[in-house]
């Protein structure tokens, strides 16, 4: 399946829970750790962000935000034009560590004693495994079609995001590489019996995709997460997918406009982009609008430092000797008229 495993601890109502735009939730509660048994760092790498998202990559948001509830200090390492582009994206290195895929992460936080999932019951551990099912089957092929395989999409959108950030000459080669992946992992899934051609599946998962977002909008109703008042891991799965979706500006948006008709979702991503991530609805930190104020003011004082220096020079100049202007010998027309002047024999 998708190699989540159930919470091994069961729900223990009589700890505290810290509100989630107060803090992250932190550990998973017990002891503290001896000072030689700490943790070791933990670096992400994965695909950056753009369209007020830290990252574009479905499988890297999924990685971040559950690394954002449950407290897990990660440093994250974005992808750039560097020839050390890992070939599974996300990766989480731990000392001699190596882990790559979403829920092999995850399970390695919990080992490491960063749970969101500490107060789920049993049988909500197993709704999240039914749902993060769902959206494998369902909704994941609809999001791959319109990164990968939409072909205005990818022109337009995906292939330059990605390879201004692949080095060349790779950059000519790994979008189309990824982009015909996208396109086999559709076609093996549900390129069967009764679909035979490309048109046929393309309405096929883009009527399952509308059915799964449905369906998700039903389950989050008015609540903020779907368990309650505070996130787990099945948030951090339908953030993942949803969030790129709802954000990126694709040419061809079908299922894009049929997500924003869902209220609740949106207001679902929008939440966890301001709580978790300090991002306001348009996609600005308060931390990056104070330096690009502080940038303005350094070039507003710089083009003031600039304009007194010119006008000084330019005073200086006016009361330096001056030599008479030259004036400059008006040229008679010859009796020829018009036709002689220099100007019109320059002429075609």
């Amino acid at each position: 399946m998708c190699g989540y495993k159930l919470p091994s601890c069961s729900r223990r109502s009589s700890l505290p829970v810290v509100p989630p735009c107060e803090g992250s939730r932190g550990a998973f509660p017990g002891p503290a750790l001896p000072a030689d048994k700490m943790a070791a760092p933990m670096e992400l790498s994965c695909w950056g962000g753009d369209w007020g998202l830290p990252s574009l990559h479905p499988e890297s948001l999924t990685v971040m935000a559950y690394a954002k509830f449950s407290g897990a200090p990660l440093t994250v390492n974005t992808i750039n034009n560097s020839w050390s582009t890992p070939k599974d994206v996300p990766v989480l290195i731990s000392e001699d560590i190596v882990i790559s895929q979403p829920a092999k992460i995850l399970n390695f936080l919990r080992k490491q004693r960063y749970n969101a999932d500490y107060e789920l019951s049993a049988k909500q551990g197993a709704d999240t495994l039914a749902y993060i099912a769902l959206l494998e089957e369902k909704l994941l092929p609809a999001l791959l079609h319109t990164f990968w395989v939409e072909a205005e999409n990818y022109c337009s959108v995906t292939k330059p995001w990605f390879a201004s950030r692949i080095p060349f000459p790779l950059s000519l080669y790994l979008p189309g590489k990824m982009s015909r992946e996208a396109l086999n992992r559709i076609l093996l899934t549900r390129g069967g019996p009764p679909l035979y051609s490309l048109t046929e599946v393309e309405a096929q998962i883009y009527r399952d995709a509308k059915e799964c977002l449905n369906l998700l909008s039903k389950r989050l109703g008015t609540s903020r997460f779907f368990f309650g008042n505070t996130p787990t891991t099945l948030d951090a799965f339908v953030f993942g997918f949803l969030a790129p979706v709802y954000k990126v500006c694709f040419p061809r948006v079908q299922l894009q406009e049929h997500l924003k008709q869902l209220t609740n979702l949106c207001r679902f991503c929008d939440d966890i982009l301001t709580c978790y991530f300090k991002l306001t609805i348009t996609g600005h930190s308060p931390s990056g609008q104070d330096t690009a104020d502080a940038n303005l003011q350094k070039l507003t004082q710089l083009v003031n430092k600039e304009s007194n220096l010119i006008e000084k020079m330019d005073d200086n100049l006016r009361k330096s000797p001056q030599h008479p202007p030259r004036k400059i010998t008006t040229l008679k027309l010859a009796a020829g008229g018009e036709e002689s002047s220099p100007l019109n024999r320059l002429s075609p």
